[in-house]
């Protein structure tokens, strides 16, 4: 009866049902009371109908602060298939429902879980997941439904879930289409109204259709409060009406029917057997009967089904503790204490609630508590528990600790509101506290947004903390600050600075810390070095994902791009494998920057690609906006300008705002090489000109010296030699042994002063591991041969350039070396498009892994895709390469890329 008026949002709901197939699924929105759960039921009977199988999860309030509850109510149904998979993911998803001990797992590890799982399940009958009231789900089930949410477009899965209205949650950026709900029109709620109490007189029933104003709950409750409508207050709010409406309900029950039901409204599970044992408990019975509860149901306040207890509505549920005691309330929340004896962390959490003030025993178990939900990867948990056991101390360096570690696992999440509050709470008052909030505070976003002047504060708490003999914590504090050193620019104080706290510290000077700090911080004076340790380290790499994804950072400051693409390209498969999306994008954006500039287009576009998706879903907007601009430098290679140009203004509007310099610098990097393909010379030269101004946002110390060869084909085209020879004479005085620059610097030498022995010496480096710079020079040498009329020798060397260029897929310098051929009285076939340009970074990506020989399970755990959404890309990508075989594939892909 209060579908009534619903009839478009079924119908929508409906549709959904019938061909889940391409679409993730519904959001439905609305105040409380509006008739999201009987929406929801209809559409599961409907499903189940339709020959849907109907996996259902409701949130609680009190079960937020449970890690995985949702998830693991949501699942239990299935619970057996766990078994089933991939080793690493039924680890991880049984360490977070509880069910075996294991290593921490990461949110995105459980959630490639959930989705193999359910995409399994859904293989032999489709499936509608149903999450109700997603507003009180613990985050980390939340979290898992999101990251499924995204990922089920081409399974057969559609996910329809509820939210209060004003609420946060993870799935309003889910992707699911929203479906707000008003209330209902005047003509359907007089039906609801009539069809509930059809015998109203009239002035009480237009009193009721004025006061409900189309709320579904007001017009099926407050017909039972009818006799004492004008009692009540008409300047409460509904949902106090409603509230006051069940209070009075239950105040006309028996004495233990009360106590019942205050213990179920207590307790955060709908246990039936809990509630009665707890029940037993505060009436010192030796058990309680269900039948003790059967006036509740008479009074239509709970339903009980199969050990189930269930309030009829929330509002209920919180209407009941609010009408009680405290001294009610503490009794019930003790004997529930006694009721869960086999279930700490639910007992930690009754305790605390029946504890007014300091209990330190209290205390240590929500501590416990806390430590256990952690090691289960239940951050959300692990924080409340802690900021609980907090309230319960009143040591106030053991409270400031509590509360730092609470503030610690927020950072890690990436909740920085959470994170300020609980480190103001902590109000820490010695130095070893300070500096670790200071820390903390510090961490967000690498402190892109913060003053440049706090890296210099940050190197005196680093020195001061240092000094008390605290090297880990100190080294911590450097890191970070470090980070900043690539983000912005503090100055060269700052940075000696921080290099002065570096050479304190008792480490040795090859560890992989002090390594990454010292590129970060100094990579021309400190680049030996730091190259030194690089090439030393690289043999170890496999053994840490995250050292090698720092190291790979490192090796990008000092220009060693093939050592960057080589850390970073190790660091990535780790990564993925521990669930680990926050650092991945990292990884992956260094080695797409790296590979780009090495002219593998066909690495760094899915690197790339890759690294946009999973910034945006682990929100990290610029490093999302490096990757994006990295996009753009691809596309200006592949001679996509228009793509180029769009890609370069989305990157530059994520960067901008921010002063985030090395998303600026890549897109300054795109558009000079935009230009200068297009043959805008004096665009060119001015575009890239920036990188080196230490007052535009587009300079970032270190990038700064690794467009040089671009810098100087646009300046000699654009007729600014002398300006460029400056340049130069800047560049040469940093005195690093830079592989990135030393490659510009060869090349600005041999076309700024061309001679066959300057591109002779170009020619002799070392350029195996760099293939556009060699055949850069060597499209610059075939060209000033040909100006030089030494037409027959310069065809040797443009030919060799078409050919690396083809190779590489740099489309437009290819066809300039096609030009020159030209000229020079030589025919140049024209290069068809590649089959590898037909597809997407992601098909190309999912291409790349399947001509490997991986299988589609295999490349899902790889791009943290299901298994069913591999193989409708790979029916998609066989077509476009016109192959019927993953081993025509291979080999079509082992063609091209010879």
């Amino acid at each position: 009866m209060v579908l009534r008026g619903r009839e478009t949002e079924l119908k929508e709901l409906g549709e959904l049902v019938d061909g889940p197939e391409d679409r993730a699924g519904v959001l439905i929105r609305g105040e409380a009371g509006i008739g999201k759960s009987a929406l929801v039921t209809e559409t599961a009977a409907a499903a189940s109908v339709a020959g849907l199988r109907v996996l259902r999860t409701t949130g609680a309030e009190g079960e937020q602060n449970l890690a995985y509850a949702g998830l693991h109510q949501l699942l239990y149904p299935v619970r057996a298939g766990a078994a089933e998979l991939p080793a690493p993911q039924r680890d991880a998803l049984r360490t977070a429902l509880g069910l075996a001990d294991g290593n921490q797992p990461s949110t995105y590890l459980v959630g490639l879980a959930v989705l193999t799982l359910l995409a399994e399940e859904a293989a032999a009958k489709a499936l509608l997941l149903v999450a109700e009231d997603a507003q009180w789900l613990d985050r980390e089930s939340a979290d898992v439904l999101s990251f499924v949410a995204r990922r089920i477009e081409t399974e057969p899965i559609v996910l329809v879930a509820t939210l209060r209205d004003g609420a946060e949650s993870p799935l309003l950026d889910a992707g699911l289409a929203p479906m707000p709900l008003d209330r209902l029109p005047a003509d359907a709620a007089a039906e609801v109204l009539d069809s509930v109490a059809p015998r109203l007189a009239p002035s009480v029933r237009t009193r009721l259709l004025a006061e409900a104003a189309g709320l579904p709950l007001a017009l099926t409750e407050l017909p039972a409060a009818a006799a004492d409508l004008d009692g009540l207050d008409p300047v409460l709010p509904l949902t106090e009406r409603l509230e006051r409406t069940f209070t009075a309900r239950v105040s006309a029950l028996p004495a233990a029917t009360r106590t019942a039901l205050l213990v179920a409204a207590l307790n955060e599970t709908t246990s039936l057997a809990e509630t009665l044992a707890a029940t037993a408990t505060l009436l010192e019975l030796t058990s309680a009967d269900p039948e003790i509860l059967a006036p509740a149901v008479e009074a239509r306040l709970v339903e009980l089904t199969s050990g189930v207890l269930t309030f009829r509505h929330t509002l209920m549920r919180s209407a009941i503790p609010a009408a009680a005691n405290a001294l009610e309330r503490r009794r019930a929340h003790l004997a529930l204490v006694d009721a869960l004896h086999d279930q700490p962390d639910r007992r930690a959490w009754h305790q605390a609630a029946a504890t007014a003030g300091p209990d330190e025993a209290v205390a240590g178990e929500l501590e416990r508590t806390a430590e256990r939900a952690r090691y289960r990867g239940g951050a959300a948990a692990a924080i409340a528990a802690l900021e609980q056991a907090a309230r319960l101390t009143s040591e106030p360096g053991t409270r400031a600790d509590r509360l730092l570690k609470a503030a610690e696992l927020a950072v890690e999440s990436g909740r920085r509101e959470t994170a300020e509050r609980l480190v103001r709470d902590a109000r820490p008052a010695d130095p070893r506290r300070r500096a670790t909030a200071s820390r903390l505070l510090s961490e967000f976003e690498d402190g892109v947004r913060e003053d440049p002047a706090r890296v210099a504060e940050l190197a005196g708490v680093a020195r001061s903390v240092a000094a008390d003999g605290q090297h880990d914590a100190a080294m911590r504090i450097l890191w970070s600050a470090a980070m900043r050193c690539f983000w912005t620019e503090p100055g060269p104080q700052a940075r000696q600075a921080l290099l002065d706290v570096a050479d304190l510290l008792p480490v040795p000077d090859d560890d992989p810390r002090i390594v990454a700090v010292t590129a970060y911080v100094a990579p021309f004076e400190r680049g030996e070095a730091v190259l030194k340790h690089l090439r030393a380290l690289a043999a170890r790499t496999g053994a840490d994902p995250e050292v090698d994804r720092y190291l790979g950072s490192a090796a990008l400051q000092v220009g060693a791009f093939d050592l960057a693409a080589r850390f970073s390209a190790a660091a990535a498969p780790g990564l993925r494998a521990q669930g680990r999306l926050g650092l991945l994008p990292r990884a992956l954006a260094v080695l797409a920057w790296s590979r780009a500039r090495l002219g593998d287009l066909a690495g760094a576009g899915p690197a790339a690609a890759e690294a946009v998706r999973f910034a945006r879903e682990t929100g990290q907007p610029f490093m999302g906006g490096l990757a994006t601009a990295v996009q753009a430098e691809i596309a200006a290679l592949r001679g996509d300008h228009r793509q180029a140009g769009a890609l370069a203004a989305e990157a530059e509007r994520a960067g901008l705002a921010a002063g985030a310099r090395p998303v600026l610098a890549t897109v300054q990097l795109a558009r000079g090489l935009t230009n200068l393909s297009e043959g805008r010379f004096e665009d060119a030269f001015a575009d890239l000109r920036r990188l080196l101004d230490p007052a535009d946002p587009a300079y970032q110390l270190a990038l700064r010296a690794y467009c040089v060869a671009e810098l100087t084909e646009a300046a000699v085209r654009a007729g600014q030699t002398d300006a460029m020879r400056e340049v130069l004479a800047e560049l040469e005085c940093l005195g690093t042994p830079s592989p990135a620059l030393h490659a510009g610097l060869r090349y600005a030498r041999a076309v700024l002063d061309p001679s066959d022995d300057r591109f002779a010496e170009a020619l002799a480096a070392d350029l195996a591991g760099w293939p556009a710079e060699r055949g850069r020079v060597h499209l610059a040498f075939g060209e000033w041969l040909r100006r030089q009329r030494r037409v027959v020798e310069s065809r040797t060397h443009l030919r060799t350039a078409r050919e690396t260029f083809d190779a590489l897929g740099m489309t437009a310098w290819a066809e300039r070396a096609r030009r020159e051929l030209r000229s020079a009285g030589e025919s140049s076939p024209n290069r068809g498009p590649d089959a590898r340009d037909k597809l997407t970074p992601h098909e190309l990506s999912i291409a790349q892994l399947a001509a490997e020989g991986l299988t589609n399970r295999e490349i899902g755990q790889r791009l943290y895709l299901s298994h069913r959404t591999v193989g409708t890309h790979l029916h998609r990508i066989f077509p476009k390469l016109g192959v019927s075989s993953r081993a025509d594939l291979a080999g079509m892909l082992k063609t091209l890329e010879g």
